[in-house]
């Protein structure tokens, strides 16, 4: 992932650096357990954590050499300890080392995205209550249905959001695993203790059975939980683009002074950083599809995996993490033009209410499928002719004979919307 796309807190997690300091973090308590059990001297114990220290630099010249990134790690980090090193990475192999402390890295990333989670939930619900009456057009495979307010656009995702969270705090809690069982998973020359003793101390749960990596299910049901939020951030992007055409209008990004739209056209205003969360929502469910195609590896572990891991859990992590932060942006800054809303929503003058005068008739003894011609007739009639669809009803002597012109008047109500609105607001208030 690009430099620019990459927040400094969740930049920081995924650096090379943090890399290294999560992998002796790792080493460092197994040999710290290990010098509980009275398995490494004390005076070895204390060389280790006294001297222990890498350069990454120098880590990156010994694999340029060795062409194995674990060696080329322990390989530095024995020369700042010395012969003390030969009780480190005892009875362990490289995945010990780099499943657990991944689980250390996607961890610190998840708490990151978390909390944007959370703070995205807050703000969708602030403005479902500042847009809570803001009248407009609902529309239905892009075309004018029934009247909604914009406000129940934010209700029904902040609603979402608070499902992805769910989710994905039982996705991060399945990924918070590690391992210390072994070239095969049979710890063959480690004690099952210490593996339990080494992730508690690290905050992780140890697995239950391994072979010789953590089963990778658990990261496909990650980045699955990642793509699915990214699915919902483009779900608002796409109704923003929408709002934003110049037919619509009726709310859009906001457009700082100074800011372009176009090199060639002066006058454009572009949905830019929403089509920015379209595009990279793309990128998650690909990392998606791979996550998943790294399931099935060959018998104990191959590591057609691992290069493509390097790839998509730092990149997973980083899209999210920034499309949520740009979702906040757009937003908090959502320019919105309730006049636009109005004006739309009458556009077709009347024809909206058209299930209103439906059941209306129904309840005054018409088959449905009588009422739906009738209503139908003229609603086609308005519609073809750019008529009043109120005043051609008005006039219907089929439909005078059963509602008067008081009932019909009343059926163009929006008032009765609204009542049914607060209706939904309170029961999500009280599920809240």
């Amino acid at each position: 992932m690009i430099e620019r796309y990459t927040r400094p807190q969740m930049g920081k997690i995924w650096s090379e650096q943090n890399k290294f300091r999560c992998w002796w973090k790792v080493e460092r308590e197994v040999c710290y357990v290990q010098y509980q059990r009275g398995l490494i001297p004390k005076e070895d114990w204390q060389a280790i954590d006294r001297k222990a220290d890498f350069s990454l630099e120098r880590i990156l010249a010994i694999e340029q050499e060795v062409k194995h990134d674990v060696i080329a790690f322990l390989t530095n980090v024995g020369e700042y300890v010395g012969p003390s090193s030969r009780f480190i990475h005892q009875g362990m192999t490289s995945s010990d080392l780099l499943d657990t402390a991944l689980a250390l890295q996607l961890a610190e990333a998840g708490r990151l995205i978390l909390e944007q989670l959370n703070g995205l939930v807050d703000l969708l619900g602030e403005k479902a209550q500042e847009y809570r009456e803001y009248l407009m057009i609902g529309r239905t495979h892009g075309i004018h249905a029934e009247p909604i307010t914009f406000g129940l656009k934010f209700l029904i995702w902040r609603e979402e959001v608070r499902r992805h969270i769910k989710r994905f705090e039982l996705a991060l809690d399945d990924i918070k695993v590690g391992k210390i069982s072994g070239a095969v998973g049979t710890y063959q020359h480690i004690d099952p203790e210490v593996e339990d003793q080494v992730c508690t101390n690290l905050g992780l749960k140890a697995a239950l059975i391994s072979n010789q990596i953590v089963q990778r299910d658990r990261h496909a049901y990650f980045v699955a939980t990642l793509a699915l939020i990214g699915a919902t951030l483009e779900k608002i992007a796409t109704e923003i683009r929408h709002l934003q055409r110049t037919e619509v209008l009726e709310a859009e990004e906001f457009f700082s002074k100074g800011q372009k739209g176009s090199s060639a056209m002066p006058h454009k205003r572009n949905p830019i950083l929403s089509e920015r969360i379209c595009g990279m929502s793309r990128l998650l469910r690909g990392y998606a599809v791979t996550a998943m195609e790294n399931v099935a590896l060959w018998h104990e572990r191959d590591i057609s995996h691992s290069s493509a891991e390097r790839v998509i859990l730092p990149d997973a992590c980083i899209c999210v993490d920034f499309i949520l932060a740009e979702t906040i942006k757009v937003l908090k800054r959502l320019v919105v033009y309730p006049e636009n809303m109005l004006k739309n929503l009458k556009r077709t003058g009347g024809l909206i209410f058209s299930q209103e005068l439906l059941l209306a008739l129904v309840d005054k003894g018409l088959t449905r499928e009588k009422a739906y011609r009738i209503v139908q007739e003229s609603a086609m009639e308005a519609w073809n002719e750019g008529q009043d669809f109120k005043g051609l009803i008005m006039a219907n002597e089929e439909i005078n004979k059963r509602l008067s012109y008081a009932e019909i008047e009343q059926l163009f109500d929006y008032d009765k919307l609204i009542e049914r609105v607060n209706i939904i607001y309170k029961k999500l208030e009280n599920k809240s």
